[in-house]
């Protein structure tokens, strides 16, 4: 089926009303998930608090296995931050897509090139923020003229393509597999046959796909780590 993105307009900025909505979609379910996990705090952890300590455990494991520990902890609240964030984004439009009067309203908004790239910006300007505040900015400058003093310009092409490759990475693998989802949702729409037909791969498919948004999550947020330890690391 055939659909576009709504539009509107204020003050003369157009923006995406549905990509407003997804996002606070996803921040009131993260932010359900955190105070959820956390309310009701115990020595022994169990069910929420558990998977919780988990996520906790696991980005410190990112973190620790690209810089010391000492100047990683920082980030340990934006690394939690993002990898939830992000697989909520990711999964959000695989149980189903609202389309209505022809534009699509429910979806997963790292489907869409301009929420993964502003994430993506997002990121990289952090980095070049703690190089400075780490290193000041005489060491930061220095950075970008290493191991090569002519090797400059290429290292400031590298800063943009690590942009573009970390925010169209995500969005090419969510955008995908919902355009693969909506094929499959086509086919068991067409018939009987069809829908049986459909069945299988399509839930084969939703559940490979939520592997996919749990791998995505984990490598932005492992090469965000991996991007902030070349700019703040100071040996």
């Amino acid at each position: 089926m055939e659909h576009g993105n709504p539009v509107e307009s204020i003050f003369g900025i157009y923006y995406n009303p549905s990509n407003v909505m997804m996002l606070l979609v996803t921040c009131i379910v993260v932010f359900l998930i955190a105070f959820i996990s956390t309310r009701n705090l115990q020595i022994k952890p169990s069910g929420m608090q558990n998977f919780f300590e988990w996520i906790m455990d696991f980005v410190k494991g990112i973190i620790k296995s690209n810089m010391d520990w000492k100047t990683g902890g920082r980030f340990h609240i934006l690394g939690i931050t993002l990898i939830l964030f992000l697989f909520v984004s990711n999964v959000l439009g695989l149980p189903f897509a609202v389309v209505w009067k022809g534009d699509l309203w429910w979806k997963s908004p790292t489907a869409d090139p301009m929420i993964t790239l502003t994430l993506a910006v997002m990121v990289i300007v952090l980095t070049h923020y703690y190089g400075v505040k780490i290193k000041g900015a005489k060491g930061y400058t220095q950075g970008f003229f290493q191991p090569l003093p002519f090797l400059m310009p290429l290292n400031l092409i590298a800063e943009f393509a690590s942009t573009l490759t970390l925010g169209l990475r995500l969005y090419g693998n969510i955008y995908a597999g919902e355009v693969l989802i909506a094929l499959i949702a086509s086919l068991g729409a067409s018939s009987v046959f069809g829908l049986i037909g459909a069945i299988v791969p399509g839930m084969a498919w939703m559940g490979f796909s939520i592997f996919v948004g749990a791998i995505q999550s984990f490598i932005f947020v492992m090469l965000s780590m991996v991007y902030m330890s070349d700019k703040v690391r100071t040996d």
